[in-house]
């Protein structure tokens, strides 16, 4: 587990590793790529969902109220994910550390 080959493809902590096509693929990857495939599909079934509940209530949006709603869900995903990288960043930077002058003596 520890040594030159600690953390590669095929390690101990990745797991076997997928030898088809030349590729070479851990088992972690194929876990993420079936969770952002997932995460795709239900995005599809969600905005399905949307619009078929909008045209049962007679609700008619032009082009441009989807443009405006596709730009509203895109704006609102990259604003959750740079709040999210700026919190585990201060945080792994040191920047929510509490500085007291007791600490300083040790």
């Amino acid at each position: 587990m520890f040594g030159p080959h600690a953390g590669i493809a095929g390690s101990v902590i990745d797991g076997p590793v997928d030898i088809r096509a030349g590729t070479l693929i851990s088992r972690s990857m194929r876990i993420t790529i079936l969770v952002v495939i997932t995460a795709i599909i239900g995005l599809g079934v969600t905005f399905w969902g949307v619009s078929s509940m909008w045209a049962q209530l007679g609700v008619n949006m032009t082009m441009h109220g989807w443009i405006a709603y596709g730009l509203g869900v895109v704006v609102s995903i990259l604003l959750a994910g740079g709040l999210f990288f700026l919190t585990f960043k201060s945080a792994r930077d040191g920047y929510d550390d509490i500085d007291r002058p007791e600490d300083l003596n040790e």
